[in-house]
């Protein structure tokens, strides 16, 4: 066997030895994960927006479909998400001195997740998450409601994605 032939054998061995797939989301999967499932997020929280429910799960699995290969099954997945929004809530913020208005609100909300990796359990995770966003006293909260939901449910699906996928 000549040289040429031993480099050509040792870089194949190289790269298609023990591997991890990588994107450009800077998810880490392993290659024997194939598939994910995300049960409905129930909402439980004590001020309910009806589409919330919904929407978080639908972008999660939107998440997954747009940034890894893995396929969306029903249940029992290679990862798994389940979960509860726990929080919708709009609070006052920034009260200036001499008034009792404030001049912004805040939406929050939170959701516990429930994340288990059947492939490695190490991984596994419960947590919950919580982000929010800010809108002017001078508009209508039905307004904005649904731009601030949006804004909110792409950081929380960020969040979590980041959480179960991305190892930096």
């Amino acid at each position: 066997m000549n040289i040429k032939t031993t480099i050509i054998i040792l870089l194949i061995t190289l790269f298609t030895g023990c591997k991890i797939n990588y994107s450009f989301t800077g998810a880490s999967i392993a290659p024997d994960v194939k598939t994910v499932s995300v049960k409905t997020f129930p909402n439980m929280a004590p001020l309910v927006n009806p589409l919330l429910s919904n929407k978080l799960t639908e972008e999660l699995k939107d998440k997954f479909m747009s940034q890894t290969n893995l396929q969306i099954v029903q249940s029992h997945g290679d990862l798994q998400f389940e979960g509860t929004i726990i929080g919708y809530s709009i609070k006052p913020m920034n009260i200036q001195a001499g008034n009792d208005q404030a001049a912004q609100n805040r939406l929050t909300i939170r959701v516990k997740v429930k994340f288990t990796n059947a492939v490695d359990p190490k991984l596994n995770y419960e947590t919950t998450f919580s982000r929010y966003s800010d809108y002017t006293t001078d508009k209508n909260f039905q307004d904005v409601e649904n731009a601030l939901v949006e804004d909110i449910v792409k950081q929380l699906v960020t969040d979590i994605f980041n959480k179960a996928v991305v190892n930096w």
